[in-house]
């Protein structure tokens, strides 16, 4: 259904193709990617593109944009059995996904942040079950966190179903921080995430993940309080114990 190549536009290509329903472009966001829902019968997808190739304005080049939806299907292909498939337009790859309904976690996208927080501590848990145990199968695949925080998630109020999303910039196996103050959000950012040259590892995917449930829970149970506190004081020495130390709280 979608291309091997072809030489028209993401929007000319899309819109032969089905109904297009959405489009995020520099209006949603600063990255210079455009993506767009777009609907073939009774199906919803989500592809995203990397912008035009003459849109300079973005820190990244439009080949860098291209790098990084290339390694968003690697990650996503290491870790589930085709939910990303690609395509090539004039533009650059088209990268498929499933389409997902649900609100922005992002502190600054409306009320849904708060609202999450105000929900039942246990419904929060079950969705941060759900952003550790991807996390442990990336881990597993030797991808390492690269500038997650609250708007890389959506959630669906009603489904109680949790959304990861725009995990371009992960890499795979450790490596040096190349850029002194990398991308991300302060709230989540471990330490060597701030520092040229700092190894980043598992122990900063542990570290990230830990922030995020301190951003998320109003109140932590004790138990899981204790591992957090861990998580990001003296630290674990990857995110399987980070992982192991959270699930084996959990069933306390």
């Amino acid at each position: 259904m979608f291309p091997g190549e072809i030489d028209v536009q993401p929007s000319t290509y899309l819109d032969r193709l089905g109904t297009i329903f959405a489009r995020f472009g520099a209006d949603t966001q600063d990255s210079g990617n455009v993506s767009y829902g777009v609907q073939t019968g009774a199906t919803r997808y989500f592809v995203k593109t990397a912008g035009d190739p003459a849109n300079t304005e973005p820190y990244l080049d439009f080949d860098g944009r291209v790098a990084l939806l290339r390694n968003a299907v690697a990650l996503a292909e290491s870790v589930s059995p085709g939910p990303a498939c690609g395509g090539r337009v004039i533009w650059g790859p088209l990268v498929v996904y499933d389409w997902r309904d649900g609100e922005l976690l992002h502190l600054n996208s409306g009320s849904a942040h708060e609202r999450f927080r105000a929900l039942p501590v246990e419904e929060i848990l079950a969705a941060l079950d759900t952003l550790y145990d991807l996390h442990a199968d990336l881990d597993a695949a030797g991808w390492v966190e690269g500038d997650f925080y609250d708007g890389a998630m959506l959630y669906d109020f009603p489904t109680r179903r949790l959304t990861v999303m725009d995990l371009d910039t992960y890499r795979r196996g450790p490596h040096r921080n190349d850029m002194g103050r990398m991308f991300g959000s302060r709230r989540f950012m471990a330490p060597e995430q701030l520092s040229l040259g700092a190894p980043i590892d598992t122990r900063t995917t542990a570290y990230v993940m830990a922030r995020t449930a301190v951003v998320l829970l109003s109140e932590p149970p004790p138990a899981l309080c204790a591992v957090l506190q861990e998580a990001t004081t003296t630290r674990f020495p990857s995110y399987a114990a980070f992982h192991r130390a959270w699930l084996s709280a959990r069933a306390r």
